[in-house]
């Protein structure tokens, strides 16, 4: 029996020195403009993008309009693929139409799967292209853990990034396109029917916070992508991995804080941080401790009566008020309408709703 028992203990303690696969949090917060990293952990490990995805689609979007491809005022048109993505999603029918501004606030507020493959067939000509020119792109700006095989985060295999390559991608979407980050930090949008607040619980409750674009899918968890400004400073942080909406926010915020605090200069540069840790040969995949009923028990306790979220970091405080939003919907007119079926008005459902997979 005291043999058995430690043999036991030894089992135990040699799986507890074990690195542990599912439940790190990879997580970097880096100076946008020098690029000096003031903290990070398991930043090399692969992990799944869910929507942070849709900074990738962004940044290429950026790029097409740059390259003059299109301007904010093209015509993005719901396609029938476009349509059939599952949630999160705005449910436009297909051959309904808005401007490539409205699209790419729905896609980075509202986080719109169908508006995502909207605009990546908008941009590349098809989606097989952009899905092409995303992953040239990621491999140009040397994001080497990276591969994308959708514009919006929805589960697929193949697809995978790591905190260290967003970091790369995030720093360069605030330094090369500074005339686009207004859309990261919108408190919400307006489609003319509805409001939808950003998922991004620190836009009007951190000071300085000024974007940028949350994910979430099962084998993901909760992830954030952060950026505050102050006394002309600009951080980024990213955080993956989180347990609940609350948490990525606390998170999120404790990382900023510290980098808005800390002495300029101080740090190793973003571009020369080398490969280190475990995981960076397979995706972790942490479903099973995301995606279980103790573990929305738990979430669902993590909200106030009015079911807000309760936040806990120290350095968010109440909005104090509603969100600000901006219109983002259709062009006026453009919305399909219900056709006549055996003398009656109906809608005629050619496009199959997919069970709801949420990527916010």
């Amino acid at each position: 029996m005291r043999r058995t028992r430690r043999l036991t203990a030894l089992v135990f303690a040699f799986v507890a020195s074990l690195p542990s696969l599912t439940l790190a949090n990879p997580q970097i917060v880096v100076d946008v403009q020098s690029g000096q990293v003031i903290a990070h952990e398991e930043a090399f490990r692969k992990w799944y993008p869910a929507s942070l995805t849709k900074l990738m689609t962004a940044y290429t979007t950026f790029k097409a309009i740059r390259a003059g491809e299109l301007s904010l005022s093209s015509v993005v048109v719901m396609s029938e693929k476009a349509a059939a993505q599952p949630a999160s999603k705005m449910y436009y029918a297909p051959g309904a139409q808005m401007t490539l501004d409205s699209a790419l606030k729905l896609l980075i507020v509202k986080s719109a799967n169908d508006v995502a493959v909207a605009i990546a067939e908008r941009v590349g000509g098809s989606l097989d292209n952009f899905i092409a020119r995303m992953n040239a792109d990621a491999q140009a700006l040397g994001m080497t853990s990276s591969r994308f095989v959708n514009p919006n985060g929805l589960p697929g295999k193949g697809q995978y990034t790591t905190a260290r390559d967003l970091a790369v991608l995030s720093v360069t979407l605030r330094r090369e396109f500074p005339e686009y980050a207004g859309y990261f930090a919108l408190e919400g949008v307006n489609t003319g029917k509805k409001e939808y607040p950003n998922y991004n619980l620190l836009i009007g409750r951190f000071d300085g916070a000024d974007g940028m674009k949350t994910g979430y899918i099962c084998a993901s968890g909760f992830n954030q992508v952060s950026s505050a400004t102050r006394n002309g400073r600009t951080v980024v942080s990213v955080v993956l991995g989180a347990d609940s909406l609350g948490a990525r926010a606390d998170m999120s915020a404790d990382l900023l804080q510290k980098a808005l605090t800390s002495p300029r200069g101080a740090g190793q540069h973003l571009g020369s941080l080398a490969p280190y840790g475990a995981g960076r040969d397979t995706v972790t995949d942490i479903s099973a401790e995301i995606c279980n009923p103790q573990a929305r028990k738990v979430r669902s306790e993590g909200r106030d009566e009015a079911g807000r979220m309760k936040l806990l970091s120290p350095y968010i405080h109440e909005m104090g008020r509603p969100p600000r939003s901006v219109f983002a919907g259709l062009i006026p007119g453009s919305e399909p309408q219900p056709k006549k079926q055996n003398g009656a008005a109906g809608v005629i459902a050619n496009v199959p709703i997919p069970k709801p997979r949420p990527t916010f």
